[in-house]
């Protein structure tokens, strides 16, 4: 069966796949360790990188510290920052997080050692917003930064872009980069993964999804380049694969290198499953390690054209990439229920799994996950600190359940 018609089978499916019901105890593939290169992650559960504007001209406040380090207590294996920008104009906000520069160095060291001692791996993900820079904060709006915010402090910049397409109606349109634009971005990239080895982080991941710079090279519906930097799918490519390339020569031999996909543009537009397949080819070529399976977020396209926003409706891009290509896979999306995760681990269908919205729901998620999927009295996987006391109060309301009277 071709690929794509395995994929519209797979979305048909995804009711289907998923039957959340309960699990036996023995049964923790979700929290067995996974050996990447010369690292090793403790269990299959990561922060997926989200934006929380917990920054000020790109360092790392407390309110970051705090937000990161949280989730490393609470029981992750992996945890990832959120985007952090190669320059300054590759920022999407204000807000943004940032590594553009030496003094964001010390602010992120501080996290890394914190998470280190926790005896959990710390992730790095760079990021350039392409023609998706200069806009609001998410909880102002999401709109381009206007006369109004300028007019607080925070006015606009120029974005850059592959071509001068603009990322949506009204929107300002970027600069189309030339060739001096495409050389500076690439070494802004390096320069920024340079800085994310003195402070500390142990697994790099290229953001190349969601309608931000990388993305913007790949997708034919925002490269409209003539050069060979655009094209066809070989022109396409050739931005992402030299970037990855110089990036996976310039992080340590030891360490892993991930890169974040839209696997799909649309259902049944724009970049596609094959052109995945092809470029995730080459990445394994190069020597990256894993591919951090999303979709979307392109210009030109509506809610309508994207993937049905079902349980884990990731999975099935994940699972045709990581069959085709032999590459290990990150999948996220809608994955919500321990039970859900461990089936997805146990049926071959990713190698982990990245949280975002359920974990700043429950930071514990982890912790939570192995009582469910274990004993409700079993509190070992809790920091000693906590679950000493739990563990008390967990037995002694056991011992409190009145059985139901018996006729």
């Amino acid at each position: 069966m071709p690929v794509s018609r395995r994929l519209r089978f797979k979305l048909a499916k995804l009711k289907e796949i998923f039957h959340f019901g309960p699990m036996a105890s023995t049964v923790k593939l979700l929290f067995s360790p996974l050996e990447l290169r010369g690292i090793r992650l403790l269990n299959r559960l990561m922060l997926s990188p989200m934006v929380v504007y917990y920054s000020e001209d790109g360092l790392a406040n407390d309110h970051l510290f705090s937000h990161l380090t949280k989730f490393a207590v609470g029981g992750f294996g992996l945890v990832f920052t959120e985007a952090a920008a190669v320059e300054e104009r590759g920022r999407i906000s204000y807000g943004d997080l940032g590594i553009w520069k030496d003094e964001h160095i010390a602010p992120l060291r501080r996290i890394t050692d914190f998470i280190r001692s926790r005896g959990v791996i710390s992730g790095l993900q760079l990021a350039h917003a392409g023609h998706k820079g200069s806009y609001q904060r998410a909880y102002e709006g999401y709109q381009p930064l206007g006369e109004k915010d300028a007019a607080r402090g925070e006015p606009p910049w120029e974005t850059i872009a592959p071509s001068a397409i603009a990322y949506g109606a009204g929107v300002p349109s970027p600069r189309e980069m030339t060739r001096t634009d495409i050389a500076q971005v690439q070494e802004a990239w390096c320069k920024a993964a340079m800085r994310g080895i003195a402070a500390g982080f142990d697994v790099l991941e290229i953001h190349g999804a969601h309608g931000y710079l990388i993305h913007e090279f790949l997708s034919p519906l925002t490269n409209e380049r003539s050069d060979s930097y655009g094209g066809d799918l070989k022109g396409r490519m050739r931005f992402g694969l030299e970037l990855a390339k110089s990036l996976r020569e310039i992080w340590p031999d030891d360490k892993p290198v991930s890169f974040r996909l839209s696997i799909i543009d649309g259902v049944d537009k724009g970049w596609g499953i094959e052109d995945s397949i092809t470029f995730v080819r080459e990445l394994k070529k190069i020597g990256i390690d894993l591919v951090d399976c999303t979709s979307g977020g392109t210009a030109k396209l509506t809610r309508k054209d994207a993937l049905p926003r079902e349980p884990g409706f990731h999975v099935p891009l994940a699972e045709i990439l990581r069959k085709e290509t032999g590459m290990a896979t990150i999948v996220v999306g809608l994955i919500t229920e321990p039970a859900q995760a461990e089936t997805i681990l146990s049926e071959g269908r990713a190698d982990l799994i990245a949280l975002g919205r359920a974990a700043l729901n429950d930071p514990n998620w982890p912790l939570h996950a192995s009582l469910a999927l274990g004993s409700e009295l079993d509190y070992s996987a809790w920091p000693q600190e906590y679950g000493w006391w739990l563990e008390r109060r967990a037995k002694t309301a056991a011992k409190m359940k009145v059985e139901p009277t018996k006729k």
